[in-house]
């Protein structure tokens, strides 16, 4: 759904009100009918998405290291602890209000972004033509919305709201996004050009480059790919980034011939990404194990 349309904004502001009124675990079962089409267990979570969905309510949202690494702009400090800091974006400027954007001092060509959510981005390919108008409105939106209420991600709901602005380093990119359980990389989806959504394509494959035979049908599959020649470095820092937590997504992007690094994702879907073939949502689930969480 177009995120200008009507519709999406009236969704939006529907889930508000419901988050308020509903439980969290009722509004979890609902969206995941809704969006699935299947009823999800909870109480004995077996899948991955059930599991995600069950650390959503029960334990991301308490632990404040999953809450920094959802911090877009708090997770550069989680990054540059694991020795990681070389793999940054560099930063031009961070504020706690649009009205504080000192304009004069950013370069041609910028990506602003809020730091409490996902797709809260701005990209400028040229100032002359850049409405910064436009842009103050819209992230003073931005800054005044709770993402944690839209699909029960409860954890982005304890970020703070903040402004960063970054070099910006092309708008069609390709993304490495690893699968991590218990610090350990298992799978990775290879993306072009997510910063157009739904234009995006996106293809699963193992460590060694070949593919899964695992599809989402709401983008247009990647048949094969070519490793890049630091894959293996890539790789050694997900497992640096993702030891601390049972299970992450570590997201890079590569840019002018190298990687950088993107940000970490505990709710992948927000606990309803679409399998196909079902059957490796119960794979996946088999390989995070929540037993010693559920018992904290």
């Amino acid at each position: 759904m177009d995120r200008d349309s009507i519709f999406y904004k009236i969704r939006r502001k529907g889930q508000v009100i419901a988050h308020h009124l509903l439980p969290d675990e009722l509004m979890c079962k609902l969206y995941s009918k809704v969006v699935l089409h299947k009823d999800i267990d909870l109480k004995n979570p077996k899948t991955f998405n059930e599991k995600i969905q069950w650390m959503k309510i029960h334990y991301y949202p308490n632990n404040k290291l999953v809450v920094q690494g959802a911090d877009k702009y708090a997770v550069r400090s989680y990054v540059e602890s694991k020795g990681l800091g070389d793999t940054l974006v560099p930063l031009l400027g961070h504020w706690d209000s649009a009205d504080k954007i000192d304009w004069e001092k950013l370069p041609e060509k910028f990506v602003l972004k809020c730091n409490h959510g996902c797709a809260y981005n701005i990209l400028c390919n040229d100032k002359t033509k850049f409405d910064k108008e436009a842009a103050v409105k819209q992230l003073k939106k931005w800054m005044q919305e709770d993402f944690g209420a839209f699909n029960i991600e409860l954890h982005y709901s304890k970020i703070k709201p903040h402004i960063t602005c970054e070099e910006f380093l092309g708008d069609c990119i390709m993304d490495y996004k690893f699968f991590c359980f218990n610090g350990e990389p298992k799978y990775i989806y290879v993306s072009n050009d997510l910063i157009h959504d739904r234009q995006a394509q996106i293809g699963f494959f193992y460590l060694d480059g070949s593919k899964m035979p695992m599809t989402r049908d709401d983008y247009t599959d990647i048949p094969c790919v070519t490793l890049p020649p630091f894959f293996d470095e890539m790789k050694e820092a997900a497992i640096k980034l993702s030891k601390d937590f049972p299970f992450v997504r570590v997201d890079f992007f590569l840019a002018n011939g190298r990687y950088y690094f993107a940000e970490l994702t505990f709710t992948p879907g927000a606990g309803m990404m679409p399998f196909n073939p079902e059957k490796y949502d119960l794979e996946w689930g088999n390989e995070l194990d929540i037993k010693i969480l559920k018992y904290k």
